[in-house]
This record gives C-alpha cells, sequence and structure tokens, in this order.
C-alpha cells in the first residue's frame, strides 16, 4: 500500500493544483522571508479526488518533514471514505450509526499536520493537530494552504500548542475526542515517559473510553522501552503491518492503544 505523493519542484501555474501560488508572498521584494530550503508535495486522497498539499521545510529539523508512517496512516484514513475494509472499522461505527455531531480527533505530534489535515478533509471531522509552539506556524501554513478543500469537504482543523506531559498544555487542549492519532512519535527515549502521561491523561483521564492509533516505523532497539512501558497501562495490538518497502527489511506497523482498567488505589 502506498500514498500518491507527488513533490513539487519549480514553478507551478496553476492555482487548483498548488495553492502555495495563493498565499506565498509574489512580490520579489518578499522572497528572501519565504525559507529557502523548503519543499512541496501532493498528496492525492482517492476518497474524495482531492489533493492535500504540505510544506516542508527540511532545514528547520524533524519535526518539518513528512515520514513514511504518516504517509501509511493517511493512505488508511482515505481507505475508510473509500468503502474498503480497514482496522479502522470499529472505530467509525458512531458514524454509521447516524451520529449527526462530527468526529472529534486529537492528533499528537503533528509535525507538518499532514495525518490531522487529511482526516479532517476524508472524514468531515474536527481535528486539533498539536506540537511543541515552534512548529506552530507550520503548521497552520499548511491548514491555511488546505482551506478549500477542507471547506468542501466540512472538516476542520485547529492547532494548539502541547508540550507531551505538560499540564498546563493538556487541559488546555481538553479531552472532549472520539479518536486519538499520532505517527512516528516514539523518536526521542527521552520523550518516552512524558507520552505515556500524554496517553494516560487523554486514555484513562477522562469518563468515555477512546483509543490512541499509532503509526510507528521501527528504528531502534530502544524502542522496545517504550512499548514495554505503555503496556503496563495500556492494551496495545498490532491493528496493520505495512510490507517493507524495496531495500528495506521493516514496514510501518500500526498500533491499537486503550485504556486497561486499573484497580483502585488503596487509601493512604
Amino acid at each position: 500500500m502506498s500514498s500518491p505523493i507527488v513533490e513539487i519542484e519549480g514553478d507551478i501555474d496553476t492555482d487548483d493544483v498548488n495553492p502555495f501560488t495563493m498565499i506565498l508572498p509574489q512580490d520579489g521584494h518578499d522572497n528572501d522571508a519565504i525559507p529557502q530550503q523548503q519543499q512541496q508535495q501532493l498528496h492525492f486522497l482517492q476518497s474524495i479526488n482531492s489533493n492535500v498539499v504540505i510544506r516542508q521545510l527540511p532545514s528547520e529539523g524533524l519535526s518539518f518533514q513528512l515520514w513514511p508512517a504518516a504517509t501509511i496512516l493517511v493512505t488508511l484514513l482515505d481507505n475508510i471514505r473509500s468503502g474498503e475494509s480497514t482496522p479502522f472499522s470499529e472505530l467509525f461505527k458512531r458514524q454509521e450509526k447516524g451520529d449527526s455531531l462530527p468526529l472529534r480527533i486529537l492528533e499528537l505530534g503533528s509535525g507538518t499536520g499532514v495525518v490531522g489535515i487529511a482526516a479532517a478533509a476524508i472524514l468531515g471531522a474536527r481535528v486539533t493537530v498539536t506540537d511543541l509552539p515552534h512548529v506552530l506556524p507550520n503548521i497552520q501554513f499548511n491548514v491555511d494552504a488546505n482551506s478549500q478543500v477542507l471547506e468542501q469537504q466540512s472538516g476542520g482543523v485547529d492547532v494548539a500548542a502541547l508540550s507531551w506531559g505538560d499540564n498546563q498544555h493538556m487541559e488546555a487542549v481538553g479531552r472532549d475526542y472520539d479518536l486519538i492519532l499520532g505517527s512516528d512519535v516514539v523518536y526521542h527515549d527521552h520523550l518516552y515517559d512524558p507520552l505515556i502521561k500524554t496517553l494516560r491523561f487523554f486514555l484513562l483521564g477522562g469518563g468515555k473510553k477512546i483509543a490512541f492509533v499509532m503509526a510507528h516505523l521501527r528504528r531502534w532497539k530502544k524502542e522496545s522501552v517504550f512499548f514495554k512501558r505503555a503496556k503496563k497501562l495500556f492494551d496495545v495490538q498490532i491493528i496493520h503491518t505495512e510490507p517493507p518497502p524495496d531495500g528495506s527489511r521493516i514496514g510501518v506497523v500500526v498500533y491499537l492503544f486503550t485504556g486497561k482498567r486499573l484497580p483502585p488505589r488503596e487509601p493512604l
């Protein structure tokens, strides 16, 4: 399975294909303010016959680039609207029952925002995309670049700061969600505990049971530490395994996290 992605090089004259021509400054004197190493990619969403365009800024760091797990998650979401059988079928039964309220989704570690933007467009959902404060301007740029397709599909995207483990950020974002998404969020080992604390807040701290869907490409053996700790609090199951691409030994794996029923704490 692969998501149709086109990297845009050079100038493109068709505004319908490249909304960045409407957003980026056109005056030659303003071009100095544009990051010089930006890359733009189109993700074609077959289910809605539309493109999502994403700006990357590789020179700014890892959070400003597209990664394989995000692409796979977008493709799986796209398959829902296309009517194909996917690992997510059970998670979207509420829509099949005729619930008139839009699905509310939270994305952790959104990076470029591609997963959240695509989810909003594909599902007509209300998505809150989150990341560290310095990453948010590029996410907002990408949200604005895709405003037309979001409006056409009755989707909406809110951008919010969320440093994992930060109680103030988590409280500000709130718990009123039906589903949480993440891709390639298990990366830096010093963030394992903050991520688990964040998942505990959203999956175990509210009144209703919600799930966390995480697409992950394994890179190091040390990542097993995260999963070992997570399994103390959450039921973790594999719901999709992507075949390895050419030249690789492993592919993206998609996990489903749900909160365990923890025994009540004994009084002190």
